[in-house]
Parts: structure tokens; C-alpha cells; sequence
């Protein structure tokens, strides 16, 4: 098992999980950051042989840019949620805003740590959850996890967005169905947790087919590349639930096993959810009225709205505005770019999925002549 984490859990349970199994290797703190044919590349560098190789690399989160996003203050909700997992809130005064149910357990936790919560901001509509009646009867138990949030419900406002903060001075706006401001008004907060939604980690299997940037994959959770599965985010955002399940078929159709009927049922079910979720946290284009012309898009690169080039391709916005060039890849940015030119997202198809030094590429033991 080879773990980015210093301890078991990936980013749900942050080292809580116990994993001890006779038989397996537990390689922690260990990047991998390429498949090649039946060979999958490690930081190191080192090589691992498999038969099989099941991807469980998850999502990361999606901020939407405003002005004053890149100052301080401002946070991702996964990282807000992944201090407060260490008891550690960095503010007293704080906001949370974004879309999509992950805004609730994040503003929970940060309660639960004594901050006070000036609000839960969801620029989306709860009535876009009336045509989802499907997903919501076969997965009726999230209705339970819902109530479970009810300390935070009474700070919730809906179809509102933080769409500027200057110090602690936070400009929270009403929406209309395409997230365009029709009113604003200023808060005051020292932390601001924003979170639109997830991206897919998907970097390691860049030529597998996918759907709306999450991967393709068979009844039992292979990719287009055979000997290839994937469980959990990478496969579609539906919660810790799904993304279990899907492990367990992964794992079994690995080992040539037939999946437990439960898992095969609990992936059924999940999936209706995370569709309905996509649907009803689809990320509206007025966003991009928030934006001024010197509002920053790349964060690393430090290019603003109007450093963005009338280009046609991302190759070519990267290469005239240098947007996505830096530490992330894109990841942060490029997505945001795309909508904002008009381009088409390639979902960031790259060779070498985390970024590595130059001396270990030159220590890869050499091909055969």
C-alpha cells in the first residue's frame, strides 16, 4: 500500500485508521508519480511491478477566485477541516462559503473548537434538491448525518457568496440562479474557508477515459486500462460511503474475487447520490462577474485576470500568460482559467502526476540498448 500520508486514513480520517495486515507493505510517506506498462514509479526514486494496481488518489478541493482570495486570511474548507482535525482553528471570527454538503462538517468542527461561526454561506439553492427525489430516498441515511449538523444550520444562508475581503472586511453577496451579486453587504471576519466543489486526482492514469474529469470504470471499478481500477473521489464525488464501497469492489476484482453483494449495492445507490450532488452544486458561470482585472487567477505565478491572453488552447495560455506553471500544476487555477477564457478544459493531462526533482529522473536505472 503506498500512502502520500504519514499514517493511514488519507484525508477523511487523518491517521486514525488502524491498518495492520500480514502480508501487506505499508510504504508511508510515498509519492507515486507515474504508471508506465506494469510499473508503477515512486518518489525515491523506486520501482514497484503489479499485476493489478488500484487508485484511490481522491480530490482536492476548488477555490473560485475573488478579489483578495490570495491574501491572508483565506483557506480551503479541506485544509480548514484538516487543522481542525489537530485541534487548531487559526481564527476566532470565521466564515465558511462555498457549495455543496462538505461546508457543514467543516463549519461543525470549527465550532466545536470554540470559533465563532459569522456564517455558512452555499451559493447554491436547497430546491434543487426537490428533483433529486431518487438519490435522496435510496441514500435516506444522509438525511440522519444532515440533522447531525444542526448547530450550524441556524448560521446557513443560502444562494449567498463571499465575493471580496479586504483585511477583515468580507464582502457577502446574495445571488441570483447564475451566481451573479443582485446585493451585498460586509461582514467581518478573520478567516475565511471557501470550497467549490472537488477535483479529481487523476494524474497518475492521464490517457484513461473519464467523464466530466472524474475516471471511467467497469461493474467492477476497472479503468479503461486493463489491471487498472479506481476507487473513491477520482471516480465521482458521493462521500466516504461510496468511496469505501468502491474500495471494496476494487479490491476484490484485484485479487479475482467476486465483490460482496452489499458493496455492489452500496455503490449503486451512492452513485445516484453523486450524481445528484454534481447536479445540484453545479458551479454557476456568474462567478466570474466577482472578479476585477487585477484580481489573481494563478496564485504562484501571480497572473491576474487581465494577464490572461486571448489564447485558444491551454498549451498556449500557459505558454503566453504562464497561468498554471507553477508549484501546483494547474491545480488550483487552471480549471478557473479555462471558464474564464472560454477554453477548453482538458482535465490537466500530464506525464509526471507530482512534481519531482531532476536527480531523481537522472537516478531511474537506464533501459536496455
Amino acid at each position: 500500500m503506498v500512502d502520500s500520508e504519514p499514517e493511514a486514513g488519507g484525508q477523511f480520517l487523518r491517521g486514525r485508521a488502524k491498518f495492520e495486515h500480514r502480508g501487506v507493505t505499508h510504504l508511508k510517506n510515498t509519492e507515486a508519480w507515474l504508471v508506465e506498462d506494469r510499473t508503477l514509479h515512486l518518489r525515491g526514486p523506486k520501482q514497484l511491478h503489479f499485476d493489478a494496481l488500484v487508485i484511490a488518489t481522491g480530490a482536492y478541493d476548488r477555490p473560485l477566485p475573488f478579489p483578495g482570495w490570495d491574501g491572508p486570511g483565506v483557506i480551503t474548507a479541506g485544509a480548514a477541516q484538516a487543522l481542525a482535525k489537530q485541534g487548531v482553528t487559526l481564527a476566532e471570527r470565521v466564515i465558511v462559503a462555498g457549495t455543496g454538503p462538505f461546508l457543514l462538517p467543516v463549519a461543525t468542527a470549527l465550532l466545536d473548537l470554540g470559533a465563532t461561526l459569522v456564517g455558512v454561506y452555499e451559493a447554491s439553492s436547497p430546491t434543487r434538491w426537490l428533483r433529486e427525489s431518487k438519490a435522496v430516498l435510496a441514500n435516506r441515511h444522509k438525511i440522519a448525518e444532515l440533522a447531525s449538523y444542526r448547530k450550524v444550520l441556524s448560521h446557513l444562508e443560502t444562494r449567498t457568496a463571499v465575493i471580496a475581503k479586504h483585511g477583515d472586511r468580507v464582502t457577502v453577496a446574495k445571488l441570483d440562479r447564475h451566481w451573479r451579486p443582485v446585493s451585498h453587504r460586509t461582514e467581518h471576519a478573520d478567516l475565511v474557508c471557501i470550497g467549490h466543489g472537488f477535483l479529481p486526482r487523476t494524474d497518475l492514469v492521464p490517457n484513461a477515459k473519464r467523464t466530466n474529469d472524474f475516471l471511467d470504470v467497469d461493474e467492477r471499478q476497472q479503468t479503461s486500462i486493463p489491471g487498472v481500477y479506481a476507487a473513491g473521489e477520482v471516480t465521482g464525488i458521493g462521500g466516504a460511503d461510496l468511496a469505501e464501497a468502491e474500495g471494496i469492489i476494487a479490491g476484490a476484482a484485484a485479487a479475482h474475487q467476486e465483490p460482496p453483494a452489499r458493496a455492489l449495492e452500496a455503490v449503486r445507490k451512492g452513485r445516484l447520490f453523486a450524481q445528484a450532488l454534481a447536479r445540484a452544486h453545479a458551479i454557476q458561470p456568474g462567478w466570474q462577474t466577482w472578479l476585477n482585472p487585477d484580481t489573481t487567477v494563478c496564485r504562484c505565478e501571480k497572473v491576474s485576470l487581465q494577464d490572461l491572453s486571448d489564447a485558444t488552447s491551454m498549451r498556449e495560455l500557459k505558454l503566453t500568460s504562464r497561468v498554471a506553471m507553477g508549484r501546483c500544476q494547474g491545480r488550483i487555477c487552471a480549471r478557473n482559467a479555462a471558464e474564464l477564457t472560454g477554453i477548453p478544459f482538458d482535465g490537466q493531462r500530464r506525464v509526471i502526476a507530482v512534481p519531482i526533482p531532476l536527480g531523481e529522473l537522472a537516478a531511474l536505472p537506464e533501459e536496455p540498448s
